[in-house]
Parts: C-alpha cells; structure tokens; sequence
C-alpha cells in the first residue's frame, strides 16, 4: 500500500476524532439529552462518512487521480478506524474515569426514551417490560466493554458504506496500449 494513502487516511482520522470528541464533549458539557435526539445522531453521521469519503478523494489526488478499489477503501476504512478509536478512548474516559454518575444519568435517560417510544407505538406492557430488563441486564452501556463492542459493530458497518464510497470513487489508469 502507498504510503501516501496511510498518511491522508491516518491525518483525516485524526481530523475524525477531534470532530467526534468535540461533539461528545458538547453534549457531555452542555445537555446529556443531546445523545438521545436523532439530529444529534445523524450529525456523527454525516461527519463520519464525511471525513471517510473525504479522506478518499484526498488519496486519490495523492495518486495521481487514480485509485483502487482497495486503496480507495483502506482510506475509508483508517479513516474511521482511526476517529472512532480516537472517540470511544474518549467517551471511556469521560464515562468511566471523570464522571461515571454521569453514565448512569445517561442509561437511565435511553431506558425511558426508549419506554416511551414503545410505548407510543402501542406495544404491550408485558413487551416493554421485557425489553427494559434486558437493557438493564446488559449493565452499564458505558462500560469499557460494552463501548468496546459498539465501536467494533459501527466499523462493520461503516465498512459497508466504505464499499459503497470505494467502488463509486475508484479509478483505474488507463493500459498504455
């Protein structure tokens, strides 16, 4: 692989991982709420696939304005390896060491977010009430592991998209036929 695609993909995971902590940071900061509306949710969206996508295009005009499938995903893929480590390190930080009340404020907040949007769907108390003792049961859902777990299943499936990105942004050279 081309050092010029490690480094690109290495800085912009970089750049990922600031932006990610910065906004964990604010919500921490500011309102805890934050974590539980859908806009909040889609705005680490769109800076993830961002900065991968990004991340692509400034490789590819490393290589000349060509890049290979793979090349083209290795650089999606470090890119938000990179920032989503860079961020859960973080957020394990912030939820286990300087404040773990505030963990608990939090799983506390999803628990009855999520009572009452089963519930505004009219599903069966009986149901609800299963579906929150197994969220209980998990325990805290900002524990290393558990944090651990959900970074590795949002790299799976950010790599999906990473395929997506790779194959539209790849570009072959042409043969010198």
């Amino acid at each position: 692989m081309k050092t010029s695609i490690k480094s690109v993909a290495l800085n912009y995971g970089l750049y990922l991982g600031i932006i990610l902590i910065l906004l964990t940071g604010i919500a921490y900061a500011t309102n805890l709420d934050l974590f539980l509306q859908i806009w909040f949710g889609l705005l680490f969206l769109a800076a993830t696939i961002a900065m991968g996508v990004t991340s692509v295009v400034k490789s590819k005009k490393a290589l000349g304005g060509y890049i290979s499938f793979k090349d083209a995903f290795t650089a999606f893929f470090i890119t938000l390896a990179v920032g989503g480590l860079i961020n859960t390190i973080m957020t394990v930080i912030i939820f286990n060491v300087i404040d773990p009340d505030a963990a608990i404020e939090l799983q506390e907040k999803v628990i009855a977010f999520q009572t009452e949007k089963l519930e505004s769907y009219n599903i069966p108390d009986q149901k609800i009430d299963t579906i929150v003792a197994k969220m209980e049961a998990k325990g805290n859902l900002y524990a290393p592991a558990n944090l651990l777990q959900s970074f590795v299943l949002q790299i799976a499936g950010f790599s999906i998209v990473g395929l997506i990105v790779a194959a539209i942004l790849k570009k072959r050279e042409p043969s010198g036929i």
